[in-house]
């Protein structure tokens, strides 16, 4: 979904009846046992890499790069895609701990997901994001979820970041170890996996829209309009 209205028309997209869709990721899956391997190389705090400079709601990332450049233990770096950009990716993220992710042209990006199956977690700063699937997954058990108006704060992401113990890092590591098939295309589709996933979100999104439907049809004309609260008769107790 694109918030700043480049991608559709003003008023054609409502989360009530659209459903939204988990980017294809761009690297490859580092199961648990990847995981469990890289947790010594991981010496990277905060992790970076892609284009610098966005418009519209991107415009975060030019002050975060500002803010984070010269910081210790942190690799902000511009990238590309393509083979080069996707190993140095791939790379990046498995030897990091978090990875920044912040709105770019769009509310969300192929980044965070790309992040999530490489045991990196996302720090998401991204005040309009909507999530793939949220009504059915809970982001807050593999993601950091920053305002924009406070990671731009001096000192004070990083003081965040660095201030999470190892044991809750550890934890949220093995979440998303666990959370990866919910993101991860499949022919044969799979149980949990974003195809089952999306099929579950549009049939409780026509079962609202039944309802709105339906609410719709059976309202009467003119039938709110013809006694209010004030004209009804109120109880009384009559004395015989």
């Amino acid at each position: 979904m694109d918030s700043t209205g480049n991608w559709y028309k003003p008023g054609q997209v409502y989360l009530e009846k659209d459903v939204i869709l988990p980017y294809v990721p761009n690297v490859d899956l580092c199961d648990h046992k990847c995981v469990l391997e890289t947790q010594s190389k991981r010496s990277i705090l905060l992790f970076f890499r892609g284009r610098l400079k966005r418009n519209a709601g991107g415009k975060i990332r030019s002050k975060l790069v500002e803010e984070l450049k010269s910081a210790k233990d942190i690799v902000i770096e511009e990238g590309s895609t393509g083979a080069q950009g996707k190993a140095a990716a791939q790379d990046g993220m498995r030897k990091s701990f978090f990875c920044l992710s912040p709105a770019g042209d769009t509310p969300s990006s192929a980044r965070l997901f790309d992040a999530i199956v490489s045991g990196c977690i996302p720090v998401i700063i991204s005040d309009e994001l909507e999530l793939p699937f949220e009504g059915i997954l809970d982001y807050r058990e593999i993601a950091l979820f920053v305002s924009a108006s406070d990671a731009v704060q001096p000192g004070w992401l990083l003081k965040y970041l660095r201030g999470i113990n190892a044991k809750r890092i550890r934890e949220i590591q093995s979440n998303l170890v666990k959370y990866s098939r919910h993101f991860l295309y499949s022919s044969p589709a799979q149980p949990l996996g974003p195809e089952d996933l999306t099929w579950r979100m549009i049939a409780g999104k026509l079962v609202n829209i039944k309802l709105q439907i339906r609410r719709s049809q059976r309202l009467v004309k003119e039938s709110r309009s013809i006694c209010t609260c004030e004209c009804r008769v109120g109880n009384t107790t009559r004395m015989l």
